[in-house]
């Protein structure tokens, strides 16, 4: 036999051996996903919502903008950051506030609602459901939008089930999933947990007519339970993956998970130890699975005076910017004063990557040479960079493409 017969031979050989491994790889590793994220959360108590409430948060943020930092430099000054980056993005931080204040907007019957009469609960269920209807017919329904319900957990295991179904059943029109609709299951304590809620999902879709596997969930990860099972191994991992493809983002849960960890509460932060400890176990976990990440929040929420607005802003910033360069580009907010910091720190992190970005992606392209030579992995983040840019309004699709002569078509052709 010679050498290409026996190459030939082997190539079938490993094709046979290696072809259920491929399978396996295809199916739980399709890579990251290229369409938009949102950069935040907001959580709002089901007892607190309004069918205005987007418009309010962005009018709120506002009028702390302009009556603490009603300027370019004033912002600058806030953040600590120089005018000159500030000046460009102060605008599209305006603009954003009037136009699409919330991105991601989730409906809280857990912790931030408590624990109520089955009938009040209900009746605030449909009050959500009312308030969503309004947004929408108003075209001010977040792109992203839903509710957290209370945990699998046994003390509140049919509380949760009883307002997850009632949710679905109110939105759900003609075994039509509308677009946008996110849920988040918390606390999650066992892989058990979401294998029922991927069961739970299957049982309400056939009952209410929509297609199989349509509607998906986020993992809140909020306890130690979830990092590592009893077995020692990291449990977020198979969680990941006993959601049969219906789970869509990890969340970090802050306080909970701090708490569960023995952290005195004046420490409890998104930049503790611990906390970088769970969110690196998820973002290996997540990897090249399509599930993304989110981070915690903050719960800083001073703004009565100028000087309490400008260290709550500088705070929260720093941490936006301190996830973003960790790659986690999505996070929790909790009163409207966030915003703008949520939007300043973003659009700073995306327009500091954008040049440098566009000259090494364009020079990937064209083969020419330079003093960083990328390889085709740099050059899907560079790409998914401008994507996620693009998509929360940090520069243009046309900026883009006059720099490196790509469309959109292009760029996410590259992140594969």
């Amino acid at each position: 036999m010679d050498q290409t017969d026996i190459v030939t031979a082997l190539q079938r050989q490993l094709d046979d051996t290696l072809r259920e491994a491929d399978a396996d790889l295809a199916a739980r590793y399709p890579g990251d996903r290229t369409d938009r994220q949102p950069i935040h959360t907001v959580y709002v108590p089901g007892d607190r919502v309004s069918a205005d409430l987007p418009r309010a948060w962005g009018d709120e943020a506002l009028r702390l903008l302009t009556a603490y930092a009603p300027d370019a430099a004033t912002l600058a000054a806030a953040l600590g950051e120089p005018v000159a980056d500030i000046e460009p993005i102060y605008p599209l931080i305006v603009a954003k506030l009037q136009r699409e204040p919330i991105e991601d907007l989730r409906i809280d019957f857990e912790d931030g609602y408590g624990r109520r009469p089955d009938a009040v609960e209900d009746a605030d269920l449909q009050s959500c459901l009312s308030a969503y209807a309004d947004q929408r017919t108003a075209g001010i329904r977040p792109p992203w939008w839903g509710i957290r319900f209370k945990s699998f957990e046994a003390p509140t295991r049919d509380r949760g089930v009883r307002t997850l179904a009632g949710f679905l059943a109110g939105v759900i029109e003609n075994g039509q999933v509308p677009t946008g609709l996110t849920l988040t299951l918390p606390k999650v304590t066992s892989v058990g947990q979401v294998s029922a809620m991927a069961d739970a999902l299957d049982a309400l879709e056939e009952a209410l007519g929509a297609p199989a596997g349509s509607i998906g969930f986020e993992i809140q990860v909020e306890t130690a339970q979830a990092i590592m099972a009893p077995d020692g191994t990291a449990a977020v991992a198979a969680m990941v993956h006993a959601g049969r493809g219906r789970v869509t983002s990890l969340h970090y849960g802050t306080f909970d998970y701090s708490a569960g960890l023995g952290i005195a509460a004046a420490y409890q932060s998104l930049d503790h130890p611990v906390a970088d400890h769970a969110k690196n176990v998820m973002q290996v976990a997540a990897a090249q699975t399509g599930v993304r990440l989110s981070d915690g929040s903050t719960n800083v929420v001073a703004f009565g005076t100028a000087e309490q607005a400008f260290a709550t802003w500088r705070l929260h910033a720093d941490l936006v910017q301190r996830s973003l360069v960790r790659g986690i580009y999505q996070g929790w907010d909790m009163a409207p004063g966030h915003l703008v910091s949520r939007y300043a720190a973003t659009y700073l992190f995306f327009r500091r990557a954008f040049d440098p970005a566009c000259s090494r992606l364009a020079a990937y392209v064209q083969r020419i040479g330079g003093d960083v030579m990328d390889e085709p992995a740099t050059a899907r983040m560079l790409s998914s960079a401008l994507l996620r840019g693009i998509a929360c309004g940090a520069f243009s699709q046309a900026e883009v493409t006059d720099r490196t002569g790509l469309d959109q078509d292009a760029l996410t052709g590259l992140t594969r």
